[in-house]
């Protein structure tokens, strides 16, 4: 038996040998995912788990940090690591880069350099499937050092109700999740969420392409383990080509959560003496009073949920920012709308804002509400969970570009709703 699995492997491997890339993804999405971490030091420690031929392993030595940075790059499959020590040599980045044989489920604390707190980037884009998501998500937690950041891509669902077809492939595979599941499990295992990417169509083209022709290339004269390897990678193609609408993958940049998060910008409910301070600094913060009068209205109306108002304290005590959750519908059921949000001029890009929004979603989600809704900035409020309402049939009541509306499922238990946002009456739409 294990005679077997082994030539599997090998006839695996050797179909995969010299492609490009061994899962979805491009340079444009690594460097978005890049992005989205937000500054790095001068020259980060990076460690590539699962780096495959190293095409991320490349990027990063070049690009990560102001002047690059030093990764160490770990697979299991040495063929794998010889392509990418010679691609690092060829590029200048021999240097850089580190490559260990080692198993990315197992990095041993006193082996290798894989002490705890190592790394201030920890990055696995197409291999945290190995181990699965929610151990991937608990044993790499360890290697980050303070305020490091983990990266990895999950191949999940992209519609509520998958078909038959799909599933029956997936539940045998790899069970997928949505995006509400594996953000919840991030911050179930102790992770913020800093940003969310979902790859494009175009990202499974740069893999499946080169891969459909080398399987065209293999005609006949394979042996049972090729033959077997061949098999499986039709049914990969052939299933992405039927489903792709519905599943995807999508990239998380999560943040061990510490316990001075949001230390500075204390966040509570607003109270009865706070009005005229969140009416200040909605003021301060839009260029008309439309927003500070639509807190005013929406306070004296059906909308409004007591407890749902939220301010952020800066060091004097003064509020420093604001969000507000209130009642919509979708199609008659329920949800919430988040707005406005309003930081003090003085405060903005302090973490002021961020503080008072986790805080007013945590708030919802104890109370049990299951969807809140935005329309917002779509670089700032994927941080917080939130992505294309969309993508569950969910369209606002007015034309706005797809990626502005966004929603946020706190409760994957209960079924999000499909339809027109219905504001309330304050909103004036």
């Amino acid at each position: 038996m294990t005679d077997n699995i082994n030539s599997f492997e090998h006839a695996f491997f050797a179909l995969h040998h010299g492609l490009p890339r061994q899962g979805p993804g491009s340079d444009a999405s690594t460097r978005r995912l890049l992005s989205l971490c937000g500054p790095l030091p001068e020259r980060p420690r990076v460690l590539d788990l699962g780096c495959g031929p190293g095409r991320s392993a490349l990027l990063l030595a070049a690009e990560a940090g102001e002047h690059g940075a030093e990764v160490t790059a770990v697979d299991l499959h040495a063929p794998f690591l010889e392509e990418l020590r010679a691609a690092a040599g060829a590029r200048g980045l021999g240097d850089r880069i580190r490559t260990v044989r080692a198993d990315m489920g197992a990095l041993r604390e006193a082996s290798d350099g894989f002490a705890d707190g190592s790394f201030d980037l920890v990055w696995a884009e197409g291999s945290a499937y190995v181990i699965g998501f929610d151990t991937a998500l608990a044993r790499w937690k360890r290697l980050l050092a303070p305020g490091g950041t983990l990266v990895l891509t999950e191949c999940q669902w992209t519609v509520e109700e998958p078909s038959a077809g799909a599933r029956a492939f997936w539940d045998e595979q790899y069970p997928l999740r949505t995006t509400a599941g594996n953000l919840a499990a991030a911050q179930a295992a102790g992770y913020r969420v800093l940003g969310v990417h979902d790859l494009p169509d175009s990202d499974w083209a740069e893999y499946y392409g080169p891969l459909a022709e080398r399987v065209a290339a293999h005609a006949g004269g394979a042996g049972p383990a090729m033959a077997a390897a061949l098999a499986g990678a039709r049914e990969e193609l052939a299933l992405r080509a039927r489903h792709g609408h519905e599943y995807g993958y999508t990239g998380y940049v999560l943040r061990p959560v510490t316990a001075g998060d949001g230390g500075a910008w204390p966040a509570r409910p607003e109270t009865p003496a706070d009005a005229a301070a969140v009416r200040a600094v909605n003021l301060a913060a839009f260029e008309t009073p439309l927003e500070a009068d639509l807190v005013d209205a929406l306070r004296a109306d059906d909308a409004w949920v007591p407890g749902l108002s939220y301010v952020a304290e800066g060091p004097d005590g003064s509020v420093a920012s604001h969000a507000l959750l209130t009642v919509c519908h979708v199609d008659g059921a329920r949800a919430l709308a988040l707005a406005p949000v309003a930081a003090d001029p003085a405060h903005q890009r302090s973490g002021a804002g961020s503080s008072v929004v986790r805080a007013v979603l945590a708030a919802a989600k104890a109370r049990g509400e299951s969807l809140v809704l935005v329309l917002g900035h779509p670089e700032y409020y994927p941080r917080f969970g939130f992505v294309p309402a969309s993508r569950f049939g969910i369209r606002a009541p007015f034309e706005v570009p797809d990626e502005a509306m966004m929603a946020l499922v706190l409760d994957d238990s209960v079924p999000v709703p499909a339809g027109t946002i219905r504001y309330p009456a304050p909103f004036g739409v």
